[in-house]
């Protein structure tokens, strides 16, 4: 799409709408199937999934930041209309995340037992969860390379080829989940791991399909012949990969650290309410997905606005997003409210205590993805030109000294509650930081570019 010219909400809107299908893709897919596990194999293996799942989200948050930085520089790189360094950047950062990512399931495999043991999985979902992680681990260097070639190809102006991958891995997904989770037809009953082997084969396919399209369709970003080298990045491209990408990066390891210990805290508080937060974490994956769609987005149409050099019109692609973020999301969060008791029902089974636990938790909480996703928008603004440290030091604080600050201070007075209220305080919390961070303006500055001679 061209990003850089013409009405700035409606180009928005329609270049958000296919990275938001994506995401409603992938956590349908999600959603499914841990209504399979919730269904077939119980509260336990429901909670088991929560577990492995925010470990996941700790291993892809780690590279996180490298595929953002490589995404900013095609962005920019397209916008002056420099195909060569777009095309530069996204090898170096599919070569990264091919070593990256088989170093993490490499030591995953292995380190399974004791990240269960520091998240204090109940030990009714402890066996469980350990067969889920150590399969999902394997599927790790597949899922990876995929995340990695669709931010690539977003960065690009193009999020349509990763909706049409996004489908067919979910629709494997959904499709091999119960087949192998039952062991239907010739195939064995492998019950959890089956689902994350599910998983990992929908991935793998999907990843092969993709490669295949770029070089049938002669995508902007495929590598040919000489251009294979840039699989292998000069060091002034690394440097600036990494350098840029580390915070970018730690970012996410901040959100995902933050994850691990609220997993920690409601773990304490027994297996229904454990089960609860991972059905609520279900419902609340769909509330967030408009904002990290319209992020996402405005990341992208930023970066190519500012290496087209058209200043004018970064401003209103962050205010454009802003506005449509907060219709989308306060529609979700009001269809959540009204009809959370059915789509419970679906992970817990319909008698199960936890849906009332679950529900309680919905009504202090999920106002909070409105301060959040105007959040995500101003960050998306600011990383788009490289501003990567004032993000990393807004989440770091609203996430831990005061997330956790009101957790310490009100566990004695309300108890359990305090864990839900901390959700909206520290969100609105972040959201103030970021504003006054971007409106003082020294993220403007003129981002430098990796050295390539």
């Amino acid at each position: 799409m061209d990003l850089i010219s013409g009405p700035i909400t409606k180009t928005l809107i329609l270049f958000a709408l296919p990275t938001l299908a994506s995401n409603i893709l992938q956590t349908l897919s999600s959603s499914v199937n841990s209504i399979w596990v919730g269904q077939f194999l119980g509260e336990s293996a429901l909670a088991a999934t929560a577990n492995a799942n925010i470990i996941m989200f700790l291993m892809f948050g780690a590279f996180f930041g490298f595929g953002m930085a490589a995404t900013v520089l095609i962005g920019q790189s397209m916008g002056r209309g420099d195909v060569d360094a777009a095309r530069r950047a996204a090898g170096g950062v599919v070569g990264l995340a091919l070593i990256f990512s088989v170093v993490i399931a490499v030591v995953g495999w292995f380190a399974s037992d004791r990240i269960l043991h520091w998240l204090v999985t109940p030990p009714e979902a402890f066996g469980l969860a350990h067969d889920y992680l150590r399969v999902t681990f394997l599927a790790v260097p597949a899922s990876m390379l995929s995340v990695t070639l669709m931010m690539a190809s977003r960065g690009a102006g193009d999020a349509v080829t990763p909706l049409r991958f996004m489908i067919l891995t979910v629709v494997l997904d959904i499709v091999f989940n119960p087949v192998l989770i039952l062991g239907l037809g010739p195939f064995p009953r492998l019950g959890i791991a089956g689902s994350a082997l599910a998983t990992a084969t929908a991935g793998t396919i999907s990843l092969a399909g993709m490669i295949t399209w770029f070089y049938a369709r002669n995508h902007v970003l495929r590598l040919r012949g000489h251009e294979l080298i840039y699989l292998l990045p000069k060091w002034s491209e690394l440097r600036f990969i990494v350098g840029r990408g580390m915070p970018m990066g730690a970012q996410m390891l901040v959100i995902s650290g933050a994850g691990l210990i609220m997993i920690g805290l409601v773990n304490r508080e027994g297996l229904v309410t454990s089960a609860a937060y991972g059905a609520t974490l279900q419902l609340w994956n769909y509330v967030q997905m408009p904002a990290l769609a319209i992020g996402a987005a405005v990341s992208a149409m930023v970066a190519q606005n500012i290496g087209a050099a058209r200043w004018d019109r970064v401003a209103s692609v962050t205010n454009s997003g802003m506005a449509i973020n907060l219709v989308m999301t306060g529609v979700l969060i009001a269809l959540l409210l009204t009809f959370d008791r059915a789509a419970l029902a679906l992970f817990l089974g319909s008698e199960s205590p936890a849906i009332e636990v679950s529900r309680h938790i919905q009504l202090i909480a999920t106002w909070t993805f409105l301060p959040f996703g105007t959040t995500i928008v101003l960050i998306g603004t600011l990383r788009a030109n490289g501003s990567v440290v004032p993000p990393l030091i807004i989440l770091f604080l609203s996430m831990f000294p005061i997330r956790l600050g009101i957790y310490y201070f009100g566990y004695s007075t309300i108890g359990s509650d305090i864990l839900w209220w901390s959700f909206p305080l520290s969100s609105l919390a972040s959201l103030a930081m970021a504003w006054i961070v971007y409106k003082r303006g020294g993220w403007r500055r003129t981002m430098p570019q990796p050295d390539v001679e």
